[in-house]
């Protein structure tokens, strides 16, 4: 059977680095993105000389651009059983009373109905061929007391949390595993609006005496979508260094 991936935040430092470990495990790698960025553009052009990688562009936000993208993959004609989800926006700090509504459906946009409306469009291509794996990126903060002044982020990981669960349960009897990880703050730009103070902070309380890397995660994600997990589906798995 053709392996044919699908990674939505493909530009994102995850994505990226994912790319670079696990491209050659593959016959056709989408790689959706919302910005083009240089290291991005480089990245492409490094993995189109030696392996078959088609950069989206899509803006998450836009359901008629989620749409199209899922056309242009039909139209390719090489349908995804390998799906990686990792799009959210940037984390904030902000009171709840204080946080506008248009930060929680822009999040919700972004993070779960794009994933939902990529799901509906493929899973059941995946059912019928009875093979799948689905990855999502989900958060510590679903594995343990969650931050205050990030309520937004934190509900649109349990959103994403419940989806994982539900779409396990429906879908484990047609050999389609669906999985999450949850990793504690890693170094990335998705910080990149917080505090310094609390990325140091949180640095400071982890037994590891530092945040989580982008190279730890790797692996995990590697596993889930290799046939070795086969028999992992529904795990939120923490990845905390002990917290």
């Amino acid at each position: 059977m053709q392996k044919v991936l699908l990674i939505t935040g493909a530009s994102s430092d995850v994505g990226m680095n994912l790319i670079r470990k696990i491209y050659s495990d593959y016959e056709v790698i989408y790689a959706q993105y919302h910005r083009m960025n240089e290291e991005f553009g480089q990245l492409i052009s490094e993995i189109k000389g030696k392996g078959n990688i088609i950069p989206l562009e899509a803006d998450f936000r836009n359901s008629e651009e989620v749409s199209a993208m899922i056309q242009r993959i039909k139209d390719e004609g090489d349908i995804p059983n390998h799906i990686v989800h990792l799009p959210a926006p940037k984390a904030y700090n902000k009171q709840f009373h204080k946080d506008d509504w248009d930060n929680y459906e822009a999040a919700w946009e972004i993070s779960v109905h794009s994933i939902v409306t990529i799901l509906k469009a493929f899973m059941p291509v995946m059912a019928k061929a009875g093979y799948g794996r689905v990855v999502f990126m989900l958060s510590s903060v679903t594995r343990n007391q969650p931050p205050k002044f990030q309520s937004c982020y934190v509900t649109i990981k349990y959103a994403l949390l419940g989806l994982m669960k539900s779409l396990s349960a429906e879908y484990m009897s047609k050999g389609i595993t669906v999985n999450g990880i949850s990793p504690d703050m890693m170094e990335t730009k998705f910080l990149s609006e917080l505090p310094h103070l609390i990325i140091e902070q949180n640095a400071e309380n982890s037994p590891l005496g530092r945040n989580v890397y982008v190279e730890e995660i790797l692996p995990v994600i590697a596993y889930l979508l290799s046939d070795a997990g086969a028999a992992m589906t529904g795990e939120n798995i923490a990845i905390t260094g002990g917290l």
